[in-house]
């Protein structure tokens, strides 16, 4: 098992000092992770943004540069778009308008790319390109642009046979309607449409057979998994940010307390209904981080302590088992870092603050290194927001101002 994780040999706290450490420091010296642990917040974060900011840059050579500036892959995740999300992300840092000029003109390539695509949601589909899109022509104050975006959005059929998990499915494209009311306005998206979405994603839940005692029970090809992009998890979270009726509230609630009465005796979930003997994964995708995330909005939505005692439990197994031997947000380091900020963001405890820093520090200090060596996986599409250092970025960005942190097409 351990050759999925590096060891996590850091310290459970170490107080803070007033030093300023910059990146060639953190490069000379024999403690260098030590020195970033105890570095003052302010001036980590301050670096944390020197570099996120070059990563970016590179990221966009890379991604958009090295390849003409053709799109192949428009996606969120392992896309262009990705890249261009990463780019708004900067923006709302620095407000460097030509990141947000060059954000703009990712997503156009992006919406020529999708065009003939069947995939309808925020991280792999159509909705994402038309739902980021509309944003940034407002942030633009290009109110025909963003109109064109939210025309093409609600000319999105969903097709009859579309699942409900969140990368290709109904909770995917319901999510993409959050974030636009979010950001471009209450009723950009009307609550009708949203809760009939919300609506048949639990009368599938409630209709599949065979699923004993579980409220509600949803398949991905066949299986029943249990975990944020795929599963259970992913569709409950999103659930839990739309206006559900009382019984239905109660069919999601009760979802998760049966999610946690079936967990490993590590704090750790399994990935689906049939691996319940392997206590293995501990990715945002499968296993404790997504479940974490989705627990800790469980405790603010129905402001019972079980989800919270549960999340903090599930913390416990990625601190332990967390650092893995990949960098991105979804099966790697800078994803799992996202348990301790929404831990945070909930509770204030600073104790959890350190632990993202702590997450952090550990690839600002290593990831080059590993990846360069072997011993550390840079993605499959090295670059990307999902899979590569663009979600390394990403957190780094968003750990600047930690109280407004969020898992990227997950965390409103």
């Amino acid at each position: 098992m351990t050759d999925r994780y590096f060891a996590n040999n850091m310290p459970q706290y170490v107080p803070e000092t007033s030093s300023t450490v910059t990146s060639t420091e953190t490069e000379t010296k024999d403690n260098s992770l030590l020195n970033l642990l105890s570095t003052d917040y302010k001036s980590f974060a301050s670096l944390l943004e020197r570099l996120a900011l070059d990563i970016k840059e590179t990221v966009v050579i890379e991604t958009w540069g090295r390849t003409g500036q053709k799109v192949v892959d428009f996606s969120l995740y392992a896309g262009t778009l990705g890249t261009a999300f990463l780019l708004f992300k900067a923006y709302q840092v620095t407000k460097n308008v030509s990141d947000l000029n060059l954000c703009l003109e990712i997503v156009k390539a992006c919406d020529l790319a999708s065009s003939s695509s069947r995939d309808v949601t925020f991280i792999c589909g159509r909705a994402g390109v038309y739902a980021l899109g509309a944003v940034v022509a407002k942030h633009m104050g290009d109110k025909p642009l963003m109109n064109y975006y939210l025309t093409q959005f609600k000319q999105i059929n969903l097709p009859r046979d579309i699942p409900n998990e969140l990368l290709y499915g109904r909770a995917g494209f319901l999510w993409s309607c959050l974030f636009l009311n979010k950001h471009v306005g209450d009723g950009t998206i009307p609550s009708t449409l949203m809760r009939s979405i919300a609506s048949d994603i639990i009368e599938d839940g409630r209709r599949m057979p065979n699923k004993g005692s579980w409220p509600l029970m949803f398949e991905w090809y066949g299986e029943r998994y249990w975990g944020a992009a795929h599963g259970l998890t992913g569709i409950l979270h999103v659930l839990m940010d739309t206006d559900l009726k009382p019984d239905e509230r109660e069919d999601v609630k009760n979802e998760l307390l049966c999610m946690i009465k079936h967990r490993f005796p590590s704090g750790n979930f399994p990935a689906s209904e049939v691996d319940k003997g392997r206590d293995v994964l501990v990715h945002w995708c499968h296993g404790a981080p997504g479940i974490a995330l989705t627990l800790v909005k469980a405790y603010e939505v129905f402001k019972d302590i079980v989800f919270l005692d549960a999340a903090i439990e599930a913390a416990e197994v990625v601190w332990n088992r967390g650092l893995l031997k990949r960098v991105g947000i979804c099966h790697g380091i800078s994803g799992n870092a996202y348990v301790f900020l929404s831990l945070y963001r909930a509770t204030g405890n600073m104790c959890y603050l350190y632990k993202a820093k702590a997450f952090a520090a550990f690839l600002i200090d290593n990831a080059t290194t590993l990846i360069a060596a072997g011993e550390m996986h840079g993605g499959d599409n090295p670059y990307s927001l999902f899979e590569g250092i663009g979600g390394m970025a990403y957190l780094f960005l968003d750990m600047i101002e930690p109280t407004c942190s969020g898992f990227p097409g997950y965390e409103l």
